[in-house]
Order: structure tokens, then C-alpha cells, then sequence
């Protein structure tokens, strides 16, 4: 029926696309699983608004929040079918699609903030990165920033053995996967629409986010604990359907990339406000107890995560890994060794 479902939508797709000569609007459907009010969720919008501004009317662009088209699973299969034009996956969904260079952005601690970052998603090596999604149909157009993800729990987190044998929620990454268990912990993959209710009941026992999420999906509500370890980062790549792009008009892609490009700057421009927002929000709730660790805590983190690197530098690729880490002077498979 799932299948059934997304051949509808690819045909729904194609008959948009013949009615280019009739005059009738260009429909852009944009899915994404997580709430309108988060940096995400408000870019979306944003493009919307100029992108329809920018067509005049020749595109209508329709944005679907909070997983109300497709999951995270479906999502993907959705946009290589046609079913959706547009997407912001988080940059770990495309290991499983079999372009595992994307899984770098996940190791722990590769990125010390936004500046090392931005040196690799605004550059040759992020360009080149989205590149290789071509094959796969897809056409990958920017980086949308999120944040740095922190755990939360039922129990507080000081030091990297508070987590052994404790469940955490994961995406579906390979890397996630190694970091949970250099944490002793036990990674438990699940869709993001899932997670409150399996936190609520026990399923698992705490999860990594950035604040934005846990807020705007209530986690707070069902987590006791915060600690803020900026381990790793949660960004998105904004990707639509390669041969539904390559069909628009010149002057209408023109447009569009236009206004993918001020959607980008607006992002990433709210994306670090909107996290310190939602810390504020977290802490005046009274619900959660939010831990800053100090230096000494944070490089035991390091230490018991940096060998996850090493681990995976097979996987993601060593000359993928050196042109990340000569971008950003990150040493992590150096001070891995060293430790």
C-alpha cells in the first residue's frame, strides 16, 4: 500500500510537469519531519514565501511539517519516485541510501562550532559532497544548519560510564551506531516522530538533539536531564528530485536557486539563536535539570569518542576524512592515537 501510495504521488508529480504549457503553477511539494517553529521548519516557510514571490505566481510551493506526508524512512523513496519534489533530510539519512561520505558529519566532535563547520558545508568539500548524491537522482542544492546535539536522559550524565547499558535513541548511522557503543550504551534506531512517545514510556532511556528539537517535540517533558556536550552536529542537506529539476524552466530554476540561496542565509542566521531560545525555554519550564560540563569533563567525552574516527574512516572514506579535517584543523585521529 506504501508503494501504492508513492506511485500516486510520482504520477501526481508528472502531470504537474505537463502542465507546464497550460500555465497552471509549478507545484513544489517540500516534506520534512520535524515542527514549523524550528530552524528547519521556519527556513521552509521562508523559501515558500520567496520563492512564490520571486516566480510570480508560476511556482506554489506546499510545505508539509512534522512528518505529515512521510516519515523518515519514506521520505527519501518519496522524492526518488516523485511523489515529492523537495526535501531537508538530516545528513545521516544518506549512509542507508549508499553515499556514506554524508555519515562524516556525524562522528563526534569533528566540528569545533559553527565557524569549523561552515568551512566545509559553504566550500569545495560540501559542493562536492552533495555532488555525489547525482547518481542517485537526486540534486543536492544547499546545507541547512540545525545545531550541536547534546544527550538527554532520566539520569543525570557527568561522565562517559554514566551512560553503559543504557538505551539511546539514534539515527540510522553506522557512526551513531559506533559512538553509542564507545559509550557502552546501546544505540536504538527509531523515526523521529517515534521518540517522545518511547522516551514517555521507557522504550528508551534518552536520546542526542539539538535544544531546538528536544523543545519543540516536547522531549523536556519526559526527560529529567540535560547535559549540554555539543558532541556532534545535526544539519540538513536541502535535496529535490534531479529530473523534476532539470525539467523547469531556466528562467524558473534561476529563480528558485535564488531563493534557496536567501532561505540558506536565513537558516543558518537562526539556527544557533533559535537553540539558545529553546535552552532558555527548557530551563524556565522547571522540567528538566540542565548540566554544563566543565573542561575536564568534556575531554573525557572527547577521549572515550574521538577512537569512533579511526573506526569509521574506512567507511566514510580517509581522503574524505583529511579534506574535512585540513578545512577545519581538526586532529581527532591524531589525538586518538596520543590517548
Amino acid at each position: 500500500m506504501k508503494r501504492r501510495h508513492l506511485l500516486v504521488g510520482a504520477l501526481a508529480c508528472a502531470a504537474s510537469l505537463s502542465a507546464y504549457a497550460a500555465d497552471a503553477p509549478i507545484v513544489i511539494k517540500f516534506s520534512h519531519v520535524v515542527a514549523t517553529d524550528t530552524p528547519k521548519g521556519r527556513a521552509a516557510e521562508f523559501f515558500k514565501k520567496v520563492a512564490e514571490e520571486y516566480t510570480q505566481g508560476r511556482v506554489k510551493v506546499e510545505v508539509y511539517a512534522n512528518s505529515t506526508l512521510y516519515k523518515d524512512k519514506e521520505e527519501l523513496e518519496a522524492l526518488t519516485l516523485g511523489a515529492v519534489q523537495m526535501l531537508a533530510p538530516s545528513l545521516a539519512k544518506f549512509g542507508p541510501l549508499g553515499v556514506k561520505e554524508f555519515e562524516a558529519f556525524d562522528l563526534p566532535f569533528i566540528f569545533d562550532g559553527y565557524d569549523d563547520l561552515h568551512k566545509v558545508t559553504q566550500g569545495p568539500v560540501g559542493r562536492q559532497m552533495l555532488d555525489k548524491l547525482e547518481p542517485k537522482g537526486i540534486r543536492g542544492l544547499a546545507y541547512w544548519d540545525n545545531g550541536f546535539k547534546s544527550f538527554s536522559a532520566n539520569f543525570p550524565i557527568r561522565k562517559p560510564e554514566d551512560m553503559k547499558g543504557k538505551k539511546f535513541r539514534i539515527q540510522s548511522s553506522k557512526v551513531l551506531d559506533a559512538q553509542m557503543r564507545a559509550l557502552s550504551s546501546l544505540p536504538q534506531q527509531m523515526a523521529f516522530s517515534e521518540v517522545y512517545q518511547a522516551l514517555q514510556t521507557g522504550v528508551v532511556d534518552g536520546t542526542e538533539n539539538p535544544i531546538s528539537n528536544l523543545y519543540t517535540q516536547k522531549m523536556h517533558e519526559v526527560q529529567k536531564h540535560l547535559t549540554l556536550t555539543d558532541h556532534g552536529y545535526l544539519g540538513y542537506a536541502v535535496i529535490v528530485n534531479k529530473a523534476f529539476w532539470e525539467g523547469l524552466p531556466k528562467d524558473v530554476r534561476a529563480q528558485l536557486d535564488k531563493a534557496m540561496k536567501e532561505a540558506t542565509e536565513y537558516a543558518n542566521s537562526i539556527a544557533k539563536k533559535d537553540n539558545e531560545d529553546a535552552l532558555a525555554a527548557v530551563k524556565a519550564s522547571g522540567r528538566t535539570e540542565i548540566y554544563t560540563p566543565t573542561k575536564a569533563e568534556r575531554d573525557a567525552f572527547k577521549k572515550a569518542l574521538f577512537p569512533v574516527h579511526s573506526q569509521m574512516q574506512d567507511r566514510v572514506g580517509r581522503d574524505l576524512l583529511e579534506s574535512v579535517y585540513k578545512a577545519t584543523g581538526c586532529h581527532c585521529i591524531k589525538a586518538a592515537e596520543q590517548k
